[in-house]
């Protein structure tokens, strides 16, 4: 049984993921009801912020930005190094588990990515200060969305079911992260 009414074509070119029982399901937008359904979805939805009707990559982004600020005043800079790598493994299981459930690979409000990724941005401009941490944030934000060469290839061959289409979810921000750092690299070494 097909979640799209007879004759009508989705929006979104990702076909839908065929379930266990041969249906199919799609949800093309997730509610807070559907978000706590399971800790998993709760978690790839960013805690809500995933939620955003608009943008909720740059609300996931900015959610990373403010849980950084906040998780800071009670660890050290070298615990973050745990929590990305354990944020990366449980984004993992958190994308390929609501990607099911939504039957979307990589579906907008999925932000737990940009949280990770945003979070390890964070962990070396932070000395910064607050503008340092806002160009980090709009440099992120350009190359996730514009995804260039080599994001944009891992984007596009990483998606799918499973462990495989889960890890290119996470996999293909960390990228944007390393391009982000990159900048400031460079600019700190002018």
């Amino acid at each position: 049984m097909s979640a799209y009414p007879p004759g009508a074509a989705p929006r979104d070119p990702v076909p839908p993921v065929t379930l266990e029982a041969g249906q199919t399901a799609r949800v093309t937008r997730p509610t807070a009801r559907f978000m706590l359904g399971h800790p998993a979805r709760a978690i790839a939805l960013g805690f809500g912020s995933g939620l955003s009707p608009v943008s909720p990559g740059t609300v996931g982004t900015l959610y990373g930005w403010l849980s950084f600020v906040v998780i800071s005043m009670w660890t050290e800079p070298s615990t973050w190094l745990w929590i990305i790598a354990g944020g990366f493994l449980v984004g993992i299981w958190a994308c390929m588990r609501t990607a099911r459930d939504m039957g979307v690979y990589d579906h907008g409000s999925m932000v737990w990515d940009e949280i990770v990724a945003f979070w390890l941005v964070l962990l070396f401009v932070t000395p910064t200060g607050f503008w340092g941490q806002f160009a980090a944030f709009l440099w992120f934000r350009l190359f996730d969305i514009a995804k260039p060469a080599p994001i944009a290839y891992y984007d596009r061959t990483l998606k799918g079911p499973g462990l495989l289409g889960a890890f290119g979810v996470m996999f293909d921000d960390i990228f944007a992260a390393f391009y982000t750092l990159l900048v400031f690299a460079l600019w700190r070494s002018l």
